[in-house]
């Protein structure tokens, strides 16, 4: 009969062994890891990083993390490596080696191989006094006491301090090569966070409508271009430049005093001062300023301060960004 009652404890005593294990990885950084950084950021080569079952499979994701950091890297299973992949290891690359205990037969073969071709290794390992440890040129300590596994038997605890330590030879990396926003939107084009990066307000406008009224038009007209245009605003202009706002709101709120509406005119009923967002700003810039003045839309100007468009809430909705 299964105990349902011991989940919530059993998920917490999980994140709570990993933690700590975690946590204690801080104390095992040492020379050999600052040495490490150090020659991958000499090396004109790229980093291979090889492992074998769970191990392979953290190896993945650590490639995965220095590709899109600026630093040239591609997985290369252990067992296959010794059946014809080691070709891929050029005179300039630096190899990572993971595992847990650093005595599996395929790192007893393959690291032999690779210091035979002159290639330096850097071992990610549970054990630095296993084979791999005592053979690499850069050990890299990731021991941990136990698996979160119940048997202390399933790779747990260890891959996790093994993903870790590829995650912290990564952000190394990319802060000593002073890696920027600018340089990740290269690699990340795609999806929401890439928008976040490269996105800007001109992009968010352009199939959105201009709409725009003089400072003495009537509200009537006010009303017909908010609604016209969409966008539930209108930018108020005189000689072409930015004077004030109105907004759907702004509309329902007058009406809410009076319904005798013919003597007003543009410029009793807009915002002054309106914010503003230049055509280059960055999409999430414009996410920022919504949020943080908690408004839906806002105009955007060019270098003359010329009104160009509006970015709408629903714009950065579209694109994923909200």
């Amino acid at each position: 009969m299964k105990n349902y009652n011991t989940i919530i404890d059993t998920a917490k005593k999980t994140i709570l062994i990993e933690s700590n294990a975690i946590a204690n990885l801080a104390n095992l950084i040492d020379v050999n890891f600052e040495n490490a950084i150090k020659f991958i950021l000499n090396s004109n080569g790229r980093v291979i990083v090889t492992g074998i079952g769970k191990s392979a499979n953290i190896a993945t994701k650590i490639v995965a993390t220095f590709n899109s950091t600026g630093t040239p890297a591609i997985f290369m299973h252990a067992a296959d490596a010794i059946h014809g992949d080691l070709g891929n290891v050029q005179k300039e690359d630096v190899v990572i080696c993971i595992s847990k205990s650093g005595n599996t037969p395929e790192i007893k073969v393959l690291v032999p191989l690779i210091k035979n071709y002159g290639n330096k290794i850097i071992a990610i390992t549970g054990n630095i006094d296993s084979f791999l440890g005592k053979n690499a040129d850069f050990p890299l300590n990731t021991f941990v006491e136990k698996e979160a596994c119940p048997n202390n038997l399933a790779p747990t605890t260890s891959t996790t301090a093994q993903l870790v330590m590829g995650d912290a030879l990564a952000v190394c990396l990319l802060d000593l090569k002073g890696f920027s926003s600018k340089d990740f939107a290269k690699y990340h084009p795609g999806g929401a966070l890439g928008k976040r990066l490269y996105l800007r307000a001109s992009d968010l406008i352009k199939n959105n409508q201009l709409p725009k009224v003089e400072e003495n038009d009537s509200i009537v007209k006010v009303i017909v271009e908010i609604s016209e245009k969409r966008l539930g605003v209108t930018a108020v202009l005189k000689d072409e430049k930015i004077i004030g706002i109105i907004t759907d709101g702004d509309i329902r709120r007058m009406l809410n005093k009076t319904t005798d509406i013919n003597h007003f005119t543009a410029k009793d009923i807009m915002g002054k001062n309106p914010k503003t967002l230049h055509q280059d700003s960055m999409a999430i810039e414009a996410l920022d300023t919504l949020e943080n003045n908690s408004i839906t839309q806002i105009l955007v100007v060019d270098d003359a301060k010329k009104y160009v468009g509006v970015v709408h809430l629903h714009d950065l909705i579209k694109e994923g960004i909200f």
